[in-house]
């Protein structure tokens, strides 16, 4: 079963001894769920580079990946619209150098166009347990706060509900040539969301941001996972 996928990956890094999973695991945990994410190979070894560029193929996004790091933007471990090997093997050895000392890779990804950024996630609360979250991401999610939240298990009800409950949520619908958000696909997730929150205790934290309306498909472009033994 693909969830058995879950499983082990939380389980080996619980064993140990991590806090996070790096980006590259949270999403293949988010697969397991039947959560869109973007398609993506994790690299550390140079000659490995040319067959994943093959792969994903330009333009590609290049982002250091450990589960160390949490915050890569900062450390200067992105590098987005890559659109030759030349550019793609500079960015893997600044990329590489970026993470020395670090347990990690390059994760080359598809570059998703959009110019609508969600925000999905799950909290633990101490009295309600595992909460999903949406709303508005990418920079506004800080700066608007703009967010609804529902205790798991998620009906399909729940769901929609949530995404009526934001301020921004005219950003769902056909607007300026876009066309309107697969509402059906962003419930399952979210439902999808809080059932992993149910299956692992251990899961304390997920943070999906930005989540882009790739035309009407939602694709998650980065994962944090927090875990706790």
């Amino acid at each position: 079963m693909k969830k058995d996928k879950a499983v082990k990956i939380i389980q080996a890094a619980l064993r140990k001894g991590r806090k996070t999973l790096s980006e590259y695991e949270a999403k293949q945990v988010l697969a397991a769920y039947d959560i869109p994410v973007s398609r993506e190979v994790l690299v550390k070894d140079k000659a490995r580079l040319d067959a994943a560029l093959g792969k994903i193929g330009f333009p590609l996004v290049m982002k250091g990946c450990s589960a160390d790091i949490a915050h890569k933007t900062e450390k200067g471990l992105i590098h987005v619209d890559i659109r030759t090997v030349t550019e793609a093997r500079k960015a893997f050895r600044d990329i590489m150098a970026g993470l020395e000392g670090f347990d990690g890779g390059a994760l080359i990804q598809e570059m998703i166009k959009g110019r609508r950024e969600l925000v999905m996630g799950l909290t633990r609360d101490p009295q309600f347990g595992p909460c999903v979250m949406f709303g508005l991401g990418g920079i506004f999610t800080e700066i608007l706060r703009d967010v609804s939240f529902r205790r798991a298990p998620l009906t399909l009800r729940d769901a929609r509900e949530m995404m009526q409950d934001i301020k921004g949520r005219k950003i769902l619908d056909a607007v300026r040539g876009m066309e309107a958000a697969d509402a059906d696909t962003l419930a399952q997730m979210l439902i999808n969301l809080g059932q992993i929150g149910l299956d692992f205790d251990s899961v304390m934290e997920i943070d999906l941001n930005p989540v882009i309306l790739s035309g009407a498909k939602p694709v998650v472009v980065d994962a944090l996972m927090v875990v706790a033994g």
